[in-house]
């Protein structure tokens, strides 16, 4: 019953990243924290259509968000980055590479 989990746990982070607009959330975090503001400019968005896939991404726990005064800071939760290989991300049952 627990492989059956994590399988569905896996889908449905899979399902989350079939955007192109989410991926693209993923990878301009890669490198850094950003503020909303970095993010619409780097990805070329408008920031209602930003917040709501930054809302999608937050609440499968694939970004993390804290406030530095009336800002919003975006990064990748350390459960998700994988520095030892390189523009990764892991999901935790698979990985997905950037380079």
């Amino acid at each position: 019953m627990k492989t059956k989990n994590v399988a569905a746990s896996c889908a449905n982070k899979l399902k989350v990243l079939a955007d192109s607009t989410r991926l693209a959330v993923l990878e301009a975090l890669m490198s850094s924290p950003k503020k909303v503001g970095e993010l619409m400019e780097a990805l070329k968005v408008e920031q209602s259509l930003l917040s709501h896939h930054l809302a999608i991404l937050r609440d499968h726990e694939l970004v993390e968000a804290h406030r530095d005064g009336k800002a919003m800071i975006y990064q990748l939760p350390a459960t998700v980055t994988d520095s030892a290989a390189g523009k990764t991300i892991n999901l935790g049952c698979c990985k997905i590479s950037f380079d």
